[in-house]
């Protein structure tokens, strides 16, 4: 059994005496267990930032470089632990964490060590004449942060790196499903030099730990991933403390085909973009609208595709798709596809559990459904699994229209080999990210975050210290006179 409780540089063990188990989905083994945290091992965690964060907001910019940089190359000496152990918690295949999850979060790292030298103002200027006025951008204090289950390391990295870079101190409160990764993180920190106490772990329930967290006084800014129901009660805690709220919601993304489109493209990229981590992605491609012209080829296409996605054991590496996290999952999406049928939607493809030896995993073959409704559930609630849905239009107008008609706007697709239909496109498309002729790519330098109900804020990039530091003006008087003009407006003597 595991310690849930990493605070202050030490593991420790929950406080509530409930137990939690980390479930392999693919095959319900348990993959490790610990008894939770609770509210009281918030406290000592937000204890533990508290204390660490004077010494580390205030050390110069090159000492937490040095620090990450450390870290990065510790965690590249362990890249194969991490990867492995992020496969056994969430089930993805071992392709995904070996060349997607570890080296991406390695290189967030990276990223942050040198944008921690680099806090970026307005010039120093003397702006009215009399005063010269500076641009500090300082630390918040305390983040509390809460990560999802669908990429443990990753979203740990989004929250931890800017926070600390910027020489906050935090308390991450992970997935209680998927923690392995987060506690072997945070021991990393402290292992490459960062100070005890700056990176706190706990692993516990929403309800219990996360609103702790959430509420505690000594927290100062608080960072959410999840869906846009908890994200909306994340706000209700942090108003009676007008806490700084940062918001990385759901997502529904459109993925837009141009009747211009490279047809083998925007297939492979249907494909591609819909099933990564078994849909289990916030930017997934999941409402497909194809123009007419395409339309049935498109369809024919991706249901070819979607037939030849190896499903299998995460850790083969043959294997293309893995389980989703548990079988309360695999219920849901399939839920949403009969639900869809029994309207009157066609199930092209997929829509059911495999058998035979996968039977004991969460498993859910990729899934094609066309003919459903524009304001139908499958079409507008997230599904959070391997299904698109594929819907026609006429005009690019009518396209447009259809990609924003919903309630979120994270990250959004268009097809197109016309630059002015692209240049159209990712202008006016709603979505805090708008890719053309691809789908899901991401870089550290350049910053994730959603319109609408999918949330505020950007994680990575320079971007991410507008989350993490306050921007304070210092004005300095440059002419020592004791009787300034605008005096006048006060008093005449």
């Amino acid at each position: 059994m595991t310690a849930s409780v990493f605070a202050g540089g030490q593991r420790r063990e929950g406080s509530t005496g409930v137990t939690g188990e980390v479930i392999n989905p693919a095959d319900g083994s348990v993959v490790d267990s610990m008894v939770l945290a609770g509210a009281d091992d918030v406290d000592a965690a937000v204890a533990a930032a508290r204390q660490a964060f004077p010494e580390w907001a205030s050390a110069p910019p090159v000492a937490r470089s040095t620090a990450l940089n450390d870290l990065a190359r510790r965690l590249e000496s362990r890249a194969e632990e991490y990867a492995l152990a992020e496969t056994r918690q969430t089930g993805k295949p071992i392709r995904l964490s070996t060349e997607f999850d570890v080296p991406g979060s390695i290189d967030n790292v990276a990223f942050f060590a040198g944008a921690a030298r680099n806090l970026e103002g307005k010039a120093s200027a003397e702006w009215d004449g009399a005063h010269t006025s500076l641009i500090r951008r300082e630390p918040i204090g305390v983040v509390g942060s809460i990560a999802p289950w669908n990429y443990p390391l990753q979203m740990a990295m989004w929250k931890i790196l800017p926070a600390i870079s910027a020489g906050n101190t935090i308390v991450l409160k992970p997935a209680e499903i998927t923690p392995v990764t987060s506690l072997m993180l945070a021991e990393d920190c402290v292992a490459a030099g960062i100070p005890a106490g700056v990176v706190n772990v706990v692993v516990g329930a929403g309800p219990v730990a996360g609103e702790a967290l959430i509420s505690h006084p000594d927290v100062s800014m608080v960072s959410f991933t999840g869906s846009t129901g908890v994200g909306k009660r994340v706000m209700e805690l942090a108003t009676p403390g007008v806490k700084r709220v940062h918001l990385e919601l759901g997502g529904k993304a459109p993925f837009v085909v141009f009747d211009d489109a490279d047809l083998e493209a925007a297939v492979h990229g249907a494909v591609a973009g819909a099933l990564i981590n078994g849909g289990q992605d916030c930017t997934a491609a999941t409402r497909a609208y194809v123009q007419r012209p395409l339309y049935e080829a498109f369809v024919a296409g991706v249901a070819d595709l979607f037939q030849t996605v190896r499903l299998g054991a995460p850790e083969d590496p043959a294997t293309d798709l893995g389980p989703l996290i548990s079988r309360r999952q695999a219920e849901r999406v399939g839920g949403f596809v009969e639900r869809a049928r029994a309207a009157g939607a066609k199930v092209v493809t997929g829509g059911e559990a495999p058998g035979g030896e996968l039977a004991a995993g969460a498993y859910y073959r990729p899934t094609l459904v066309t003919g459903a409704a524009q304001d139908s559930e499958i079409v507008q609630d997230e599904i959070f699994g391997p299904v698109l849905v594929v819907l026609p239009f006429d005009s690019d107008d009518e396209g447009l229209a259809l990609a924003n008609d919903t309630v979120y706007g994270l990250a959004a697709s268009a097809w197109t080999t016309d630059i002015f239909r692209g240049l159209r496109a990712q202008r006016e498309i709603q979505a805090g990210c708008v890719w053309v002729n691809d789908h899901i790519p991401i870089v550290s330098e350049m910053p994730h975050g959603g319109f609408k109900q999918s949330g505020f804020g950007k994680d990575m990039s320079m971007y991410s210290f507008e989350e993490y530091t306050n921007v304070k003006h210092v004005s300095l008087d440059i002419t020592g006179e004791a009787r300034k003009p605008w005096h006048r407006t006060i008093f005449t003597a």
